[in-house]
C-alpha cells in the first residue's frame, strides 16, 4: 500500500486534500477520493477537509487504483501527426473519447492503446494507457491530442490546466447571435433537475467563450448560423450551454438544443494549437469541415476552412 510523509514547512492553512493536490502534487483531489486516501495528522487520524499548520506531521496513505480493463481495439483513426511521444487525430463524431458508464469498448482509448501496442511500445502508468489529456464529447469530432509516455503527458496537460493551449471550434446553431461577435462569460453548474445536464449559475465554475458569426442561412423562414468559437475554459458541455445561454443551441444537441434525430451535433473542433514535448514554438492541427456541417448548411469549403482558422 503507498504511503508517504513528511512535514508542513510552508503553504499551511489549506485543507488536506488541497495540500496533498497543489503543494505536494501527489494525485488531484479526485484522484485523492478515487484512490480512498487517508492522512494522519501529528499521529492522529483526520478527514481531508481539515486544515494542515506549519510543522504538521503528516502521514498519508492510499490504495493503489484498480487494473485497468481498457481493451486494445483495432479500430479506425484518422491521424494528423504522429511521433514518438504523441498522437493527433481527427475524432469521429459518435465515439466516445474513452470508456466511462455503460461504455466500455469503441473509445479512442481502445483504438490509441492498440496503436501503442502494435508499435512494440508498452503502455505507461498504473492505468495502462495512452495519456489521453482532454476530451471531447462523443457527439463531438475533430481535433484530439494524446501522449504516449508519461513526460508527455504531464508537458501537455500542464498547457490545459494552465490555459496556453489555443482551441479553434465551429458549430452551426439555431437562429442567430444578438451581435456579430461577443464573449460569454457565466458560472458554469451541474442542473439541479438533471444531473446528467450542467447549466449557466450564479455560483459554480467560471466559464469564458468568444464567440466570432461566420455566416448565417435562412430558408423558409428557419435561420441558421455558422459561429467560430474560441474557449478560453475547459467546462464539461461549456460550448452548449454558452450557446443555448445566448439563445442559439447547436443544431442536433439532444440536449441543450432540439432532439433532430436526423441531424448530429452540428460541433467540431476545428483546430488545437500546442507546444509539443522537445519543442519551443506552437504547433497548430486543423482539420477542414465535416460533410456532415455541408449537408445541412449551404458552405463553400475552402473560404470557409480560411475564416475558421485565422
Amino acid at each position: 500500500m503507498p504511503s508517504f510523509s513528511c512535514v508542513v514547512e510552508d503553504g499551511g492553512g489549506v485543507r488536506l486534500d488541497v495540500f496533498v493536490a497543489e503543494r505536494l502534487k501527489l494525485f488531484s483531489r479526485s484522484q485523492a477520493k478515487v484512490r480512498n486516501l487517508r492522512g494522519l495528522v501529528n499521529g492522529k487520524a483526520v478527514k481531508l477537509s481539515r486544515l494542515v499548520q506549519l510543522n504538521d506531521s503528516l502521514e498519508l496513505i492510499w490504495d493503489e487504483p484498480e487494473p485497468s480493463a481498457l481493451v486494445p481495439e483495432d479500430l479506425p483513426l484518422e491521424v494528423l501527426y504522429e511521433d514518438e511521444q504523441v498522437v493527433v487525430i481527427n475524432k469521429a463524431p459518435g465515439v466516445a473519447t474513452h470508456p466511462g458508464a455503460g461504455v466500455r469498448r469503441g473509445t479512442v482509448a481502445n483504438a490509441l492503446l492498440y496503436r501503442l501496442l502494435a508499435s512494440g511500445r508498452r503502455p505507461f502508468g498504473a492505468t495502462e494507457r495512452p495519456g489521453v489529456v482532454h476530451r471531447l464529447d462523443k457527439d463531438t469530432s475533430g481535433v484530439l491530442i494524446a501522449a504516449y509516455n508519461e513526460r508527455a503527458c504531464a508537458f501537455l496537460a500542464e498547457q490545459f490546466k494552465s490555459r496556453k493551449t489555443r482551441k479553434i471550434y465551429a458549430a452551426i446553431v439555431k437562429g442567430r447571435p444578438k451581435e456579430d461577435h461577443g464573449c460569454i462569460e457565466t458560472f458554469i453548474a451541474r442542473d439541479k433537475r438533471d444531473r446528467k445536464r450542467f447549466a449557466t449559475s450564479d455560483a459554480g465554475k467560471f466559464a469564458v467563450t468568444h464567440y466570432r458569426l461566420i455566416r448565417v442561412w435562412e430558408d423558409a423562414g428557419e435561420v441558421r448560423s455558422l459561429l467560430k468559437l474560441r474557449p478560453k475554459t475547459g467546462r464539461t458541455h461549456q460550448l452548449r450551454v454558452h450557446l443555448r445561454h445566448i439563445g442559439c443551441p447547436i443544431l442536433g444537441d439532444p440536449i441543450y438544443g432540439d432532439k433532430n434525430p436526423s441531424i448530429s451535433l452540428m460541433l467540431h473542433a476545428k483546430s488545437l494549437s500546442i507546444v509539443l514535448p522537445g519543442q519551443e514554438l506552437m504547433s497548430t492541427f486543423s482539420t477542414p469541415l465535416p460533410q456532415r456541417f455541408c449537408d445541412v448548411f449551404p458552405l463553400r469549403i475552402n473560404a470557409i476552412n480560411h475564416r475558421l482558422i485565422f
